[in-house]
């Protein structure tokens, strides 16, 4: 005789709205917990704030007002969020087979270079094959240098971490003694940087709006992105290995190729971000490149879950954010710095708030079952 304790409540005698429910409390986790965590953040600098004589009300209502408070504002928004959309990316790819990739900032540098350099000899040239060697020697540039980790990590056991970091200072190294050396313009006399790229090779703005076309390059990326890991072969296999290397290695996948693959990918799509760097915004290679697109593309992916879709909404946040610092800096007398402040301190919970996956009930549906 069935047991009377053990029937499903009246409410979810529908399997179909069971399991409508199961999805939906699975989804919502990774949605409400990083929400929570960027509140508690901006809670925590408002703490911060309030302490250094300062108002958190109108600091959230200039930061509202310089990111999304008028179609200039929404603009200068977006513009910033290009390059966060790719920069992202460098970190999410890598994190889907375990992987905490950090030096994005390096892969950008070096593809702004080599996208520079790959442009002047092309001067003339029609525009297309200009944009486009320019767009492959920077996605070359960044997915050998963060391929490289990747090749680090499974051959050399080399913790990726640490490894991308330091490679990250060490292509800005690069990128400065390139730029001062080789590859300066003479004419750039202040502010050293290569020559100037030809006009026809400028990336220019999406009609209606003054927001570069790198922003549609790096949602139809992350578009890409969210495919390769989601609907083909290489994401489910890189998943796998994701959650358990010996595993995978097991039932046959070649774990290293996988690796070296996505970090080299990743680290194309930084690349990438460096040249829309270059031929949207700067006009050569210069010291500006490292802007620390890269790293704030780390709060991005981590924000996101290293979901590619969920990128999207997050870069076009934090650029927001972003956008911002030069209206506290005047109206609030704030340093330029702050929204970095801000940006550090979300990150930390963020971090924290990891810990907290997997323990409430309403999220977990096999608690259900048992509690039933």
């Amino acid at each position: 005789m069935t047991d009377i304790a053990s029937r499903p409540a009246p409410g979810f005698q529908s399997p179909a709205l069971s399991a409508a429910l199961e999805w939906l409390a699975r989804r919502a986790e990774g949605v409400v917990i990083p929400l929570a965590a960027l509140v508690v953040g901006m809670a925590l600098f408002s703490v911060f704030i309030a302490l250094i004589g300062k108002s958190p009300t109108q600091l959230y209502e200039l930061m509202w007002r310089g990111g999304f408070g008028s179609w200039f504002s929404i603009q200068n928004t977006l513009s910033r969020a290009a390059p966060l959309l790719l920069a992202a990316l460098c970190v999410a790819l890598p994190a889907r087979l375990g992987l905490v990739v950090i030096g994005g900032e390096g892969a950008i540098v070096l593809g702004g270079v080599a996208a520079a350099a790959v442009a002047v000899p092309l001067a003339g040239a029609p525009s297309f094959v200009g944009i486009a060697l320019m767009g492959i020697a920077a996605m070359l540039a960044g997915g050998l240098w963060i391929g490289a980790v990747g090749a680090l990590r499974h051959y050399r056991a080399v913790n990726e971490t640490i490894s991308s970091l330091l490679m990250a200072y060490i292509a800005i190294a690069l990128m400065n003694h390139l730029v001062e050396g080789p590859l300066r313009d003479p004419a750039s006399l202040n502010k050293p940087s290569t020559h100037t790229i030809d006009p026809a090779f400028v990336v220019g703005p999406i009609p209606g709006m003054d927001v570069h076309w790198g922003l549609v390059v790096g949602i139809v990326a992350c578009v890409a992105a969210w495919v390769l890991i989601e609907k083909t072969r290489w994401g489910f296999a890189a998943r796998i290995a994701g959650g358990n290397v010996r595993a995978a290695q097991v039932q046959g996948l070649a774990v290293g190729p996988l690796i070296v693959g996505f970090c080299a990918l990743a680290g194309g799509f930084a690349g990438l971000a460096g040249m829309i760097e270059v031929s949207a915004v700067q006009g050569n290679a210069n010291g500006s490149l490292a802007a620390g697109y890269g790293y704030t593309g780390i709060l991005v992916a981590f924000l996101a879950r290293q979901n590619p879709l969920a990128i999207i909404p997050v870069a076009i946040l934090l650029g927001g954010i972003d956008a911002s610092g030069g209206l506290l800096q005047r109206r609030m007398d704030l340093p330029d710095a702050t929204v970095q402040v801000l940006q550090g301190m979300i990150f930390l919970v963020i971090l924290v708030s990891d810990t907290l996956y997997g323990r409430f009930k309403a999220f977990n549906p096999d608690l259900w079952k048992r509690s039933a």
